[in-house]
């Protein structure tokens, strides 16, 4: 894949793609590009396929997005800053299924095609939703949970934030699997991790603290993205029980990777993060070429465990972006 660079710049990521145009040529379609936040390692790599589907398309791919995954204030000023400069579509991973309809509709209203990826949104505004199954995502977990429980234990789900449509569905679809598993009980699935790391950690802590003091403890953990796994990660570590509960995870970092490989992780539900970006963008593409699209695209998910984590299409996956 051919990438290139990114710049920080104010709240979030800006990052312009192509050139500038010869004299006479056409003025490339300007495309404004809005994760629900830029510090994730999951969002540089959707940036990078996001990258490689405008230099193929000629289209001029604006990324900028909040820089945390709670500044929901923000990406509606941002979708509605967009819609005032008349961008030729918009591309929208929504940090709630619900605020961010109102913003939505004005794009339509004036004429700009609007993308949905990541994270589904309410009502039928929107032209297309590139994303994860992740309702499927959430009950390969579960099946995962169930397997290595051998059907039996307590078990704790660390949830990420209210609002999140993509995580919330993976919660759901785990929830409602391994609650079919008579001999598995749910005995925490109420606590939020929020937008960071830190403050993941913090509730992961207490959280561990209270199933530790209770009859039975907690045999297995399920994570939903990639903070919230990171947060546990450390709160494990922390309490020196990293190794001895299950803990599935969701997303991929550098750091996540290495506690797979240390059998802190049991697994992690990869998404495809390019592939995510890059469908999101060519979806753009073709509503700007009045092409009829899908209405909904599945980018898949995979299961990932120390037994084929140096797969080739598990490494492929887990390749970082250029910086």
């Amino acid at each position: 894949m051919i990438h290139r660079r990114s710049f920080l710049v104010g709240f979030g990521a800006l990052g312009v793609l192509g050139s500038c145009k010869k004299q006479g040529q056409a003025a490339m379609p300007r495309v404004a590009v809005i994760p629900k936040g830029t510090t994730h390692e999951f969002w540089k790599t959707v940036h990078a396929g996001v990258k490689q589907a405008a230099q193929e398309e000629g289209i001029d791919a604006v990324w900028k997005g909040p820089l945390k995954e709670d500044d929901l204030k923000a990406q509606i000023e941002l979708v509605q800053s967009f819609v005032a400069q008349r961008v030729a579509a918009i591309v929208l991973a929504p940090l709630s299924d619900k605020a961010l309809l109102g913003p939505v509709k004005a794009a339509k209203s004036s004429g700009i095609p609007v993308v949905i990826f990541d994270s589904a949104l309410q009502g039928e505004e929107h032209d297309a939703l590139v994303a994860t199954d992740n309702l499927a995502a959430g009950r390969l977990a579960a099946e995962e949970m169930q397997k290595v429980l051998g059907g039996k234990g307590k078990v704790v789900v660390l949830r990420y934030l209210e609002g999140s449509a993509s995580t919330m569905e993976r919660e759901k679809g785990f929830l409602d699997t391994i609650r079919k598993v008579t001999g598995i009980e749910v005995v925490s699935d109420n606590q939020y991790g929020g937008a960071t790391t830190e403050s993941a950690f913090s509730t992961s802590e207490t959280l561990l603290s209270a199933r530790q003091a209770a009859t039975g403890g907690v045999d297995g953990i399920f994570a939903p993205n990639e903070s919230t796994t990171f947060g546990m990660l450390l709160a494990l570590r922390k309490a020196n029980l990293a190794g001895k509960i299950k803990f599935i995870g969701f997303d991929a970092s550098d750091k996540l990777v290495e506690g797979v490989r240390q059998g802190h992780l049991h697994a992690l539900v990869l998404q495809n993060p390019r592939k995510i970006g890059y469908m999101a963008l060519k979806r753009a593409a073709q509503l700007l070429r009045k092409e009829p699209v899908e209405r909904r695209f599945d980018t898949g998910a995979q299961l990932v465990t120390r037994d084929n984590l140096d797969d080739d299409g598990v490494r492929e996956l887990l390749r970082a972006p250029e910086p």
